[in-house]
């Protein structure tokens, strides 16, 4: 009866890495706290927004993650790749001519 094996629940997703640091993280933490602060004393659609934003923001130095810097940096490193590609197609291209020339 020892054959039975424990089967581990799996996890659907992978937790997001920390993308925010050190001061970065301090500021959006700080600044998150204020802006509920400034959005509950002024009441109000206005305020509502506010402390919408300071949420956010306090989520953010909390959690140290950011959604919208994630986007950014893997759209970056998608034009980057883009950009080697383009250059090692040029080249190839530059190589074949001189090739022909030949």
């Amino acid at each position: 009866m020892s054959d039975i094996k424990r089967v581990e629940p799996t996890r659907l997703q992978t937790p997001p890495t920390q993308n925010v640091q050190g001061w970065e993280r301090i500021a959006s933490t700080a600044g998150g706290v204020v802006m509920i602060g400034k959005g509950l004393r002024r009441g109000g659609v206005f305020g509502l927004i506010e402390v919408a934003l300071g949420g956010v923001a306090l989520a953010r130095g909390i959690t140290g993650h950011s959604s919208a810097k994630s986007f950014f940096e893997k759209s970056r490193q998608d034009m980057n790749n883009v950009r080697s590609k383009i250059e090692r197609a040029g080249e190839e291209l530059k190589n074949l001519k001189t090739n022909e020339d030949k």
